[in-house]
């Protein structure tokens, strides 16, 4: 909330040109600020999947739930009906009316359904036909209008995306296995080619904090953690977990001091080098963040939020070029996750020169997004640069 008069504020902020950004920091057009953006705006939160590194995942997907583009659906084919996912009802209550179901169990590469939820997503003839989201035992349950063949996509936070083909020619169930490979990197794969071999013990330590980050019951995951590293002190993905820990209690210097820890034993895994430029990006340590940043998208060149978390330290590392870039990556893979990541492109559009485009990116955020809590700050700054004469009235 701006608590300054209009004029003292702009006097403020010209003293900050001159001033470290620790607080606030600020996007740069013609050598002046044009609009401030806190550092908690900034900050990555870890999402609820046992160290995943995101911004508020939960929260975007809700808004991108509730945006979902049926009037797209309608306009591209009219007469096709989408199924609907019956998302935790029982199967028996399914197939109790004379409807086709599908049955989508999602595993994981042991067999065993996948702990953390996953979305589903189904088509037929290349037309989405339903979307849900995994409940208990890693199950999601359509009972489509339509018989054919459907197409099964399956993403989940760590995982490749998975896929798959249930053919339904008759109105009745079937049922169809997707298996999930761990991205490489991803806490999953670092609990599986992380180092040296668990003891049993340790190893179920481990394994139940991990489902205990993702449950988000950190207290229990903090317990479990501290047995763990009295077992395997200097194990690296005893140590990764700890450090995620951290992350999610906001102990941001501690998180640090573990995540190099474990990157010194295991120097070449993707995701704690991710979470290890979060640790640093969120103190504001920007320089020291890229370097982990850009090595662990040499090792895993996915992840938009590593991305996201690039871009932002670029950009306050005054790389513009490089900032502008990795955002734009970074909201092209995130697939309308993080809207938030187009005021970063925003903010680096206009950084380098190019406000006519930084003005057009806020209205379209404002087009698209007006029910988003940042709605009044991308109005804010397109007010500035109207004020500021950078940009033709609209």
């Amino acid at each position: 909330m701006d608590v300054l008069p209009a004029t003292d504020r702009e006097k403020a902020e010209d003293r900050a040109v001159a001033a470290p950004c620790s607080r606030r920091s600020r996007l740069v057009g013609l050598g002046r600020p044009i609009f401030p953006l806190t550092l908690a705006m900034v900050r990555t939160r870890l999402a609820k999947s046992g160290g995943w590194p995101s911004m508020n995942l939960a929260k975007h997907i809700a808004a991108l739930r509730r945006r979902i583009a049926l009037p797209l659906l309608f306009s591209v084919l009219l007469p096709a009906i989408p199924a609907w996912c019956q998302d935790g009802v029982s199967e028996v209550s399914a197939i109790s009316g004379n409807n086709a179901v599908i049955v989508v169990t999602v595993r994981s590469t042991t067999g065993e359904p996948l702990a953390s939820p996953a979305v589903v997503k189904i088509y037929r003839n290349g037309i989405p036909n339903g979307q849900g989201t995994t409940a208990q035992g890693g199950r999601a349950i359509f009972t489509p209008q339509n018989l054919g063949e459907f197409t099964v996509v399956v993403e989940a936070p760590g995982y490749k995306t998975g896929h798959g083909e249930v053919p339904v020619p008759i109105p009745v169930k079937a049922e169809v296995d997707i298996y999930m490979q761990p991205e490489s990197g991803s806490a999953d794969a670092a609990m599986e080619k992380g180092g040296p071999l668990l003891a049993p013990k340790a190893k179920e330590a481990l394994d139940k904090a991990l489902q205990s980050l993702r449950d988000n019951k950190l207290e229990e995951a903090e317990k479990l953690l501290k047995e763990a590293m009295r077992l395997a002190p200097g194990h690296p993905d005893v140590l990764y977990l700890q450090g995620v820990l951290y992350l999610r209690e906001n102990k941001l210097s501690e998180a640090q001091k573990t995540l190099e820890k474990a990157a010194q034993v295991n120097p070449n895994n993707a995701r704690t080098l991710a979470a290890l430029g979060t640790a640093l990006s969120n103190q504001g340590k920007f320089e020291e963040a890229i370097v982990p940043l850009e090595k662990s998208l040499q090792l895993n060149s996915g992840g938009w939020e590593t991305h996201w978390t690039l871009a932002k330290a670029y950009y306050y590392h005054k790389q513009y070029d490089e900032a502008l870039k990795t955002s734009q990556k970074a909201l092209l893979e995130s697939h309308g996750k993080a809207p938030e990541i187009e005021l970063l492109v925003a903010q680096s559009l206009t950084a380098v020169g190019r406000y006519e485009d930084s003005a057009q990116a806020l209205r379209e955020f404002l087009k698209n997004h007006r029910d988003n809590p940042e709605a009044e700050t991308a109005k804010r700054w397109l007010e500035r640069l109207n004020a500021a004469g950078k940009i033709h009235p609209n």
